[in-house]
């Protein structure tokens, strides 16, 4: 079963740091952009970071500057490093990957994980 499983998020203090990760399973033979999204409550789900199979990545202007999305290809796996961490931040985090697998080219979200920033 093609699958992506998030885990690191938690409940942390205003200012502080959490490290997102968010590992690939099943036959896949290659992921192209990898991203993490999130939504909280009563609103839409939002972009939060891209990156491309080659690395280059892409930031809503909410986190630039605080949040850093990186990548390791041979274990399937991307991070989002979250640092300066505000109350608004507070959502459920997704990650998702546009994946090359045994069923054909599929677009892959996890099953969320909670971050939850106190002010």
């Amino acid at each position: 079963q093609v699958q992506l499983v998030e885990s690191g998020g938690g409940l942390v203090q205003a200012g502080g740091s959490l490290r997102l990760s968010c590992a690939a399973s099943g036959t896949i033979f290659s992921i192209n952009d990898m991203g993490w999204y999130r939504q909280a409550p009563g609103k839409q789900r939002e972009l939060v970071a891209t990156i491309t199979g080659g690395g280059r990545t892409n930031y809503a202007d909410s986190v630039k500057g605080r949040f850093a999305i990186s990548r390791d290809n041979a274990k399937k796996t991307v991070y989002l490093q979250m640092n300066s961490l505000k109350p608004e931040d507070t959502s459920v985090y997704y990650c998702n990957a546009d994946a090359d697998t045994n069923r054909g080219r599929l677009n892959l979200w996890g099953q969320g994980t909670q971050v939850t920033v106190s002010s």
